[in-house]
């Protein structure tokens, strides 16, 4: 369901661009709100939550999908964690439909998809290792990193139970935002993805903002 914010861009307290094709990892406390923007549009912010006081509770795609009898995600959706808190809820969003399945590209996918050539392509599951690597404040291992969500990513489940990339419903300036429910770890890569629609095969800018 598309709603959009009362909230006004002068009054955040964070703004912060990722550029094409990287990744960011930052805090996120109990009561503020975070707005991910697809700048250009057609973009997917493959993006991991973690329990801010504890990484081993992280965003769980399984309990989200059970508690909400929905695949999809949009305005109303909580998100929940592997202990079944619930760790965000959205309470805005200009596209109306987030993915919970497509998971995020990898060397290992791009090869068995697309090409062994492909294989040392950048790719989100990259910019996670390189994102933790480098804040180890965080206390996230690679053995954290489960299932995602795939922010503005359009990943049609066809009649018989099959996925398939699709182009993005999102445009320029579309987003979406989400109240925390729990002090949080937002951990995003802006996917680089050249070889399926998911970024237009032509990664973009995202935008994080922050309000109290």
């Amino acid at each position: 369901m598309t709603i959009s914010s009362t909230k006004h861009i002068e009054n955040a307290v964070f703004q912060h661009r990722i550029p094409a094709g990287e990744h960011y990892i930052g805090p996120v406390r109990a009561g503020q709100t975070i707005r991910l923007v697809d700048v250009e549009g057609n973009e997917a912010a493959d993006t991991l939550f973690f329990n801010l006081a504890d990484p081993a509770e992280r965003y769980s795609c399984m309990d989200t999908v059970r508690e909400q009898a929905q695949v999809y995600l949009t305005t109303g959706s909580t998100l929940r964690s592997n202990l079944n808190n619930p760790m965000l809820t959205i309470t805005a969003d200009t596209v109306g439909r987030h993915d919970t399945l497509g998971g995020a590209c990898a060397s290992e996918s791009n090869t068995v998809r697309y090409d062994l050539e492909k294989r040392h392509m950048h790719s989100c599951r990259d910019n996670w290792m390189l994102a933790i690597a480098n804040h180890p404040e965080y206390g996230i291992d690679k053995r954290d990193i489960a299932h995602n969500i795939n922010f503005f990513m359009n990943v049609p489940v066809t009649a018989d139970g099959a996925l398939y990339f699709d182009d993005g419903l999102s445009a320029p300036g579309k987003y979406v935002e989400m109240q925390a429910e729990m002090d949080v770890v937002v951990l995003i890569s802006n996917c680089p993805q050249l070889n399926n629609p998911c970024s237009g095969f032509n990664p973009t800018p995202l935008d994080i903002l922050v309000w109290d």
